[in-house]
């Protein structure tokens, strides 16, 4: 199968790299990273074993041209490229999964190509981008897929089975929107929470307090791993509230998703040890925070739904005011 893989920061390199390893015909659709991968490949370093692939690399979509499947791993912060980036690789035939974080990437794609021909992917993994060409994986890798706004077609279980034979454990799901939902109840709390630890007790303020959310001349203080906020009694506490949260509006929007959920997912974060989620990486590094996809969205639909979400709701005033000191002049990490 000739997979494009565009976005090949941690999650495309990872996935891309084991579907290349496995022998698929994978090409990655390189910018700054082009002439590292191309001089030395891309190295997983991993618990499960280390390994070096060479795949084939681009620097443009017309020099890969149409794919059979087209892997998007790109920032939801870099989506306005998708009309110059996906329509050379994008054929008749193409099946195109993203496995972008939060809410409203598929539809996004739907208005270039059409419904039919879009999936998505949810990849519950831990992994870190170390350099250009090599990626550190620290735990899990599943991938759980399905087809937008329908049922499971027969190129679901064609496309979960290639990713099996890689060795990426992967099930495919009947309900792709409830499946986005029940990984928000991770994402929301320990990307946002995560994050938002860095303006201290301004996440926890209430009353008039919240009118003067971070001044501009306010240190900004460290983030938290997923270690620290369990460790810390009231941000554990605020993580589960946030999930239940995420739940009851998932509820509301007649998902499926089930309230024993919250406790599962904060066992398992424990066995993750002090992983920094991606959204705190890219705020550290001064970066864009994927807050319309991850955040904003599920507010928006938590809302639409007449449920009470006031912690999230809170988490998104002051995730956008970070972002806005960080775009505006930079913040001081450790503050």
């Amino acid at each position: 199968m000739k997979i494009a893989v565009v976005g090949c920061g941690a999650v495309g390199s990872f996935y891309g790299a084991k579907l290349a390893r496995a022998g698929q015909d994978v090409h990655f659709l390189l910018r700054s990273d082009y002439d590292a991968v191309r001089r030395n490949g891309v190295s997983i370093r991993s618990a499960q074993g280390d390994f070096q692939v060479r795949p084939r690399c681009a620097r443009s979509p017309e020099e890969i041209g149409p794919s059979d499947l087209v892997v998007i791993g790109l920032k939801t912060t870099a989506n306005d490229a998708f009309p110059k980036l996906l329509p050379a690789l994008v054929a008749p035939h193409t099946a195109v999964l993203t496995l972008q974080n939060g809410l409203g990437n598929e539809e996004q794609l739907a208005r270039l190509f059409g419904p039919e021909q879009i999936m998505g992917g949810l990849c519950f993994v831990c992994l870190n981008r170390v350099e250009p060409g090599l990626i550190h994986h620290l735990d899990h890798g599943q991938v759980v897929m399905g087809e937008f706004q329908r049922w499971p077609e027969p190129r679901t279980h064609d496309i979960a089975g290639i990713f099996r034979h890689a060795g990426i454990p992967c099930k495919v799901t009947a309900n792709l929107a409830q499946t986005h939902w029940e990984k928000l109840v991770w994402n929301i709390p320990f990307n946002g929470l995560g994050v938002a630890a860095a303006a201290g007790k301004q996440m926890f303020a209430s009353g008039q307090e919240r009118e003067g959310l971070i001044a501009a001349d306010a240190p900004v203080g460290a983030c938290f791993s997923t270690e620290q906020l369990l460790a810390h009694p009231r941000w554990f506490e605020l993580v589960r509230e946030v999930m239940l949260e995420v739940i009851a509006a998932a509820r509301a929007l007649g998902l499926e998703v089930q309230p024993a959920l919250a406790d599962k997912q904060i066992e398992r974060t424990r066995t993750m040890g002090a992983y920094r989620a991606s959204t705190l990486i890219d705020f550290e590094r001064g970066l864009p925070l994927e807050l319309e996809s991850l955040f904003f969205e599920p507010l928006r639909q938590a809302k639409g739904a007449k449920v009470p979400v006031p912690r999230l709701e809170r988490l998104c005033a002051v995730l956008e005011r970070l972002d806005q000191l960080r775009s505006e002049a930079g913040v001081r990490i450790g503050g």
